[in-house]
């Protein structure tokens, strides 16, 4: 169940993504972030109104972390958009997953666990990011170095933020209330930003990009809570696989509203993706199945 909900959640983020395009064209990067930050909050507050779910946590220095360290990945990321190549920027926030499996190799060495176990998980991890790499063919002017660096902290960042709502979930905190305050420093990290950037007034020149900063909030609110769901229930290393089927969406959308060509290559990228997750979803039934096995 978990493999739906990352996947339900990787076509919102892709369709937000069309969002953010059509409302770039009036809209600054801090007001995307705010505003959708303002539209996820408000979507999220009533979510928890409806399920009867507390604002008060017990853990509330994880969740002032998950924000701080999300808002900062979010940040890095949309400036590096502003500088690099769309696909450049993505391929190097889709690192993310590499290193969450660096991190998941890390500790279990470092704690002398079977770690063996998960190496063909990670193998899937990698074969999808290179699929990635395969479908947006990143390239980098040497003058674009620090969009690059800050392209590539975004991926490192958002790896740490996607662990620390696994950890969120493994403390028994609702999806709904972990995404509640990432949306909340979202609109205040955006609100910081617009004091430095400007507000763009709401007019009949801007109004029609403007219709689309609502769907943004709304489509980002449902994806997060589509993501952490699937972190809470699923295995980590193979819910961050599954995130790289918004590449697919992504290029779906490429393909029919703007009308971009995909070269062979991508073709390739996007079967390589493919694979990928069915292997990671085959070696997580295989592993359940062991699992109960041995327990009878």
């Amino acid at each position: 169940m978990h493999a739906f909900w990352m996947v339900l959640g990787a076509f919102l983020f892709a369709s937000m993504g069309v969002c953010v395009k059509m409302a770039s064209a009036e809209f600054t990067t801090a007001e995307l972030v705010f505003y959708r930050g303002v539209f996820s909050t408000l979507l999220v507050w009533i979510v928890m109104r409806w399920q009867g779910v507390a604002m008060r946590s017990d853990v509330p220095w994880m969740h002032a972390w998950r924000s701080l360290i999300g808002n900062l990945s979010l940040a890095a990321w949309f400036f590096a958009i502003t500088v690099l190549p769309l696909p450049t920027a993505m391929t190097l926030n889709y690192t993310s997953s590499m290193w969450m499996v660096v991190w998941i190799l890390g500790v279990a060495l470092f704690r002398g666990n079977d770690w063996i176990r998960q190496a063909p998980r990670m193998i899937a991890v990698l074969l999808s990011f290179g699929g990635v790499v395969m479908v947006l063919h990143p390239t980098l002017a040497q003058d674009q170095w620090l969009g690059g660096l800050l392209g590539l902290a975004s991926g490192v960042t958002a790896a740490m933020a996607y662990l620390q709502v696994a950890s969120l979930g493994k403390a028994g905190e609702p999806e709904a209330r972990t995404v509640f305050y990432f949306a909340l420093g979202s609109a205040a990290l955006g609100l910081i930003g617009m004091a430095f950037t400007g507000v763009t007034p709401l007019n009949a020149q801007t109004s029609s990009a403007a219709w689309w900063l609502i769907p943004i909030g709304i489509l980002a609110g449902l994806g997060q809570l589509c993501m952490t769901r699937a972190y809470n229930l699923g295995s980590t290393i193979l819910v961050a696989n599954l995130q790289y089927s918004a590449i697919l969406f992504a290029s779906f959308y490429s393909l029919v509203l703007f009308g971009d060509q995909i070269p062979a290559l991508g073709w390739a990228g996007m079967a390589l993706i493919i694979v990928s997750n069915i292997f990671g979803s085959v070696l997580q039934e295989k592993g359940k199945s062991a699992s109960a096995a041995s327990r009878l």
